[in-house]
């Protein structure tokens, strides 16, 4: 009997980076070299990584760590990703990018321009690991650390990053703290999976997310639904609503944030960061269905990312942008199926503000609608 490999997770940029962190100022205070380092990722496991390299000065300590990107390897498998950690002159952390990682040039990131490419949740990662250490040793001192990654410049020719306007590097990433292996057969066998529990439990309607964060936004929008109805599709919007027509499912509910669904509305059906980019003239024609007026509509052809022309729409009142966003992922995602199902799409923020909803039918069946 043949048996189904397990899928191996990777660690994010942004774990590394901490892990890397964490030593060198281990390393900076106890004038010893270090060989791993633990510490606890954001899904509240705790992890211990080698290292690559150690070493300190006196004055500084630098630590690196080679980044795994497990079964599911992206650019960045195999970088290695350094911290620098020196003493600041100014209390708090100090984190910057140094080497190869790179530096934000336009609006729309959730970093500030002119700021090196190390996300939120990296940074917080990092921030905590100092305290951490610092509470450890019963110092109270600034710290500066200065991420770097040797090559990182010619990686990020293989990512968005000089599109959206990140120079020099790679982004330093992760909110997970863990690379989940999604672009696999096993991952969509594991779809197919949870669909045929959902339907073993007497779902008609189910609710398909790109994520955990999307998924926490769906089960408060449908409290009345068993947890067996909730599906995180990944990036695998198309396959996921083929699999729900396939086993007869009657309604399908997406939940998701404006990155992917901008894709899903265009009729891209595999929203991965790498599948296609967003068509920002798509949207600036939807901003003009809407009502916004020359210049809005003009800054939305320029944007940055989706994201950007979400914040836009809001700023300046223009919510039926929104419906009309989910109109069309419920149209794209009828035409990919061949109808046959009631489809609504809600798009919220981050932060769990829905944005927007829609609700769209051609199947046969009647479905019953209520808290859809």
């Amino acid at each position: 009997m043949e048996t189904k490999k397990t899928l191996r997770e990777g660690y994010t940029t942004g774990s590394c980076a901490t892990a890397a962190t964490k030593a060198a100022l281990t390393a900076l205070i106890t004038g010893q070299v270090q060989a791993e380092a633990t510490i606890r990722i954001p899904i509240g496991r705790v992890v211990t990584f080698s290292l690559a390299s150690c070493s300190f000065d006196g004055e500084t300590a630098t630590a690196s760590v080679v980044k795994d990107g497990g079964d599911d390897p992206d650019a960045t498998h195999g970088a290695l990703i350094v911290s620098t950690v020196s003493w600041a002159s100014s209390p708090g952390v100090h984190i910057d990018g140094g080497e190869g990682v790179g530096r934000v040039t336009k609006p729309g990131l959730p970093v500030p321009v002119g700021e090196a490419a190390i996300n939120p949740v990296p940074r917080q990662m990092i921030r905590e690991a100092v305290n951490e250490v610092l509470a450890q040793y019963g110092l109270h001192r600034g710290v500066k650390v200065v991420i770097s990654v040797p090559g990182g410049e010619e990686i990020a020719k293989k990512t968005l990053n000089p599109r959206l306007g990140i120079i020099g590097g790679i982004s330093i990433l992760g909110t997970r703290g863990i690379v989940v292996p999604f672009s696999t057969a096993a991952y969509r066998a594991s779809i197919v999976q949870a669909l045929q529990v959902a339907k073993a439990n007497g779902c008609r309607h189910v609710v398909i997310t790109t994520g955990g964060r999307s998924e926490k936004y769906a089960m408060q929008e449908y409290p009345h639904l068993p947890e067996e109805a909730f599906i995180e599709m990944g990036d695998f919007v198309g396959f996921t609503l083929k699999q729900c027509k396939r086993l007869g499912i009657k309604m399908v509910s997406m939940v998701g944030m404006m990155g992917k669904f901008s894709k899903v509305a265009q009729g891209v059906m595999m929203v991965h960061s790498k599948s296609a980019p967003v068509d920002f003239g798509f949207l600036a024609a939807i901003a003009e269905q809407a009502g916004a007026g020359p210049e809005l509509v003009a800054a939305v052809r320029g944007a940055n990312t989706a994201a950007q022309v979400g914040d836009m729409m809001q700023e300046a009142g223009c919510m039926k942008f929104f419906e009309l966003l989910c109109e069309a992922c419920c149209q794209a995602a009828l035409h990919e199926v061949g109808g046959g199902l009631t489809v609504a799409t809600s798009i919220y923020t981050m932060n769990g503000q829905q944005l927007g909803k829609a609700v769209q039918t051609d199947g046969d069946d009647e479905v019953d609608r209520c808290g859809c």
